[in-house]
């Protein structure tokens, strides 16, 4: 078994066997994520939610929530002194962090040897957070949106907002999110009512589920496969359906998530310093440069 395989399994045995009452007043990465996943309690068989990289016996200096633990965040982690890193999606390019393929890879080495020679530990914290209710991922993105007061109470999948065009709910939302970039498909006079949210990469069938709702005009997801979803509403809309989609791109839409969670841990570390640094979305458009 590949050392880094190794030290996962001996992690999440540790974290089991950690007793539950209090804590060090300076505690390890594996105390320190043991009461994290007691605040996001979902059982998940199989869960992605492992130590990717690390020491789990270091000391916490700080911690860091981001969607993803780029190159660029676990540099600036480290400048700030902060040295576990809650990521919520990979850290190692593909969903399971498997490293095989990487194994003599110079991008994925000097990625690892980073974050070891730096005494950082990297947390990834996707199944619980998507899974404790309501989805905290979610609830990020209808905050960022300014739209909690159009939710249903505990369910911030689906809203019902003031009538508006999809042009300019386009609009208005790519300056909210600050979204270099953002696709539409959809008559763009179509008038909105009724919206469903699917941050991330939900999938074919959970985005087609939400939009078959016949008082769903909208939905707003992150990514999707372009042969999928976007031709699904396309065809609906050349139906004459009243069926429209926004891709926000997966960073956009789970990076306000990811804000939350540092408020969250923040009242759970009261002595520990917690930020948040986001990942940034890596795609740009030559209408206009990423946002620094």
């Amino acid at each position: 078994m590949h050392d880094l395989e190794m030290r996962r399994v001996k992690v999440l045995f540790s974290v089991m066997l950690l007793p539950l009452p209090g804590m060090a007043q300076t505690p390890t990465a594996a105390d320190a994520i043991h009461q994290i996943q007691r605040r996001y309690p979902a059982p998940v068989a199989e869960t992605v939610d492992t130590v990717k990289a690390g020491d789990p016996t270091t000391p916490v200096t700080g911690i860091v929530t981001t969607f993803l633990d780029t190159m660029e965040v676990l540099k600036e982690a480290n400048r700030r002194g902060l040295n576990l890193v809650i990521t919520h999606e990979p850290t190692f390019y593909n969903h399971r962090d498997n490293t095989a393929f990487f194994a003599n890879d110079p991008v994925y080495k000097e990625k690892l040897a980073f974050i070891e020679q730096h005494h950082m530990v990297v947390f990834r914290l996707h199944d619980e957070i998507h899974g404790t209710p309501p989805d905290h991922i979610a609830l990020g993105l209808v905050e960022a949106l300014g739209w909690q007061s159009y939710a249903k109470p505990n369910d911030p999948f689906f809203l019902t907002i003031p009538p508006i065009s999809l042009m300019a709910l386009a609009k208005e939302i790519q300056t909210k999110l600050k979204a270099n970039t953002l696709r539409v498909v959809g008559d763009p006079n179509l008038v909105i009512t009724h919206v469903a949210l699917r941050p991330g990469a939900s999938g074919l069938e959970r985005q087609v589920t939400a939009l078959r709702s016949e008082d769903v005009e909208l939905l707003i997801a992150g990514e999707a496969s372009e042969w999928e979803t976007v031709e699904y509403v396309r065809d609906a809309s050349a139906q004459g359906r009243h069926k429209a989609l926004i891709l926000l791109g997966h960073e956009v839409s789970e990076e306000p998530g990811m804000e939350k969670c540092a408020e969250d841990l923040r009242s759970l570390f009261p002595k520990l310093k917690v930020e948040h640094i986001p990942a940034g979305n890596p795609l740009w458009s030559p209408a206009g440069m990423p946002a620094r």
